[in-house]
């Protein structure tokens, strides 16, 4: 039993789980929240900003009743909000890249939550999961693979010559490594600046951040979360370049901790998800009597093709068995779990339900949310050989612009240098 759980504690603490998956829900869900920021760019200000029907004033009420977390009640100019706005767009562009992960996934994070609760009556299911996600990705190391920080440090372990060095995701995106190796000059810029803008913020706007109060966490205020992100990433660069003995193996097993304890709350979300869709649809008599799915099919407003929903919605036995195999797939997941196989099987059929919803439905975006975040139980040899694929194709797309030979790719001691 001791042996047990000594095993146990060394996987959780030597190692991030889930590279692939954990790069897969990053990319998606930030691409997808860029996405639809960029299609609503021109009714920006309707939906979020001065000219929204819910206004100012009383985006500012609700807020002072609820305590939800906005950069936009700091200010109620449209200089501001079209900061907060830019802001958004660069963070979700440079977090689906990679680049300097740890830094754009904070700032992600304040931006979809300043976005989303400044205009609590817009949005969808789709949106619930990005805001969820937003504060989940903040504690992963979400950028060990496929991304331009493990590229940086496979690149800086090659300038070594060693592949397998201390350098992880979090150490290359705050420039971390070896004692003696060069300044981060990138780095250490960034990290500055986001200081000042903090400790700006909350000098000179009336942010209403406690230390205590109000925050992410019982106990924990915005004020202390948004600087003790900072401070944490700070001393791990510290640690890194001043003392990378054992104090730095201490933080590593501190990190692996909390990004393997935030990727079981992903998987547990995802499975409550479900569960909750699933025992709320067999409690409706519409989706009973299996005739649930034929009245959203004659919603104008949720039928981008009415031809196609109205020959669909026209067939009573595909709206029964649309009906109850929604049903049964939502109920049955969390328990195919226990099954990679049965679970593997599964999980494509929830992706194409998502596709359809996005066709028949019209809504893209929470379609595209669903689907990046049920990947986080794609299997890693599926990942790995998707990503080899796509490595190649551009090694192809490369040699067919300079006439030249592509050259093989090999994933491995990227993965080996930022501790995958």
């Amino acid at each position: 039993m001791i042996n047990a759980l000594s095993r146990g504690l060394d996987r959780v603490t030597g190692a991030s789980l889930g590279p692939y998956q954990t790069a897969v829900v990053r990319i998606g869900l930030s691409f997808t929240w860029l996405c639809y920021l960029l299609r609503e760019w021109p009714n920006r200000h309707e939906l979020y900003g001065p000219d929204a029907p819910w206004s100012w004033g009383m985006a500012r009420e609700l807020t002072g009743d609820n305590h939800a977390f906005t950069a936009l009640m700091w200010s109620g100019s449209t200089t501001w909000f079209e900061t907060v706005y830019v802001l958004a767009l660069v963070s979700a562009a440079l977090l689906t890249l990679g680049w300097r992960t740890r830094t754009m996934s904070v700032l992600s994070m304040v931006t979809v939550l300043s976005l989303q609760n400044r205009s609590v009556f817009i949005g969808d299911g789709g949106d619930n999961v990005i805001h969820l996600m937003a504060l989940y990705l903040v504690l992963t190391r979400c950028g060990q693979v496929w991304s331009l920080d493990a590229r940086r440090a496979a690149r800086r372990a090659a300038d070594r010559g060693s592949g397998s060095g201390s350098g992880s995701e979090a150490g290359a995106a705050s420039g971390s490594g070896p004692r003696g190796a060069g300044w981060d000059v990138t780095g250490v810029v960034l990290w500055t600046a986001c200081g000042l803008a903090l400790a700006t913020a909350q000098l000179v706007c009336d942010t209403g951040m406690s230390w205590t109060a109000d925050g992410p966490l019982p106990g924990i205020g915005w004020a202390a979360a948004l600087w003790g992100l900072w401070a944490v990433q700070g001393l791990w660069w510290a640690v890194a370049r001043f003392a990378p003995g054992e104090p730095r193996t201490v933080l590593d097993a501190l990190a692996h901790l909390a990004h393997n304890a935030t990727l079981l709350v992903i998987m547990a979300e995802v499975c409550l998800i479900y569960a909750t869709a699933g025992w709320y649809k067999i409690q409706g008599t519409r989706w009973q009597d299996g005739t649930a799915l034929y009245y959203p099919l004659h919603i104008d407003y949720f039928s981008p093709w009415p031809g196609l929903s109205h020959a669909l919605a026209g067939n009573g036995l595909v709206v029964l068995l649309l009906s109850y195999g929604t049903v049964a797939v939502q109920v049955a997941f969390p328990f195919t779990l226990l099954n990679r196989r049965v679970k593997n099987v599964l999980l494509p059929v929830m992706m194409a339900e998502h596709v359809g919803i996005a066709v028949l439905l019209g809504l893209p975006f929470f379609s595209l949310a669903m689907i990046m975040t049920d990947a986080v139980f794609l299997p890693t040899a599926f990942l790995r050989r998707v990503g080899d694929l796509a490595g190649r194709a551009r090694s192809r797309l490369r040699a067919s612009r300079t006439g030249g030979v592509p050259q093989q790719r090999d994933t491995e001691p990227t993965r080996a240098a930022v501790g995958g």
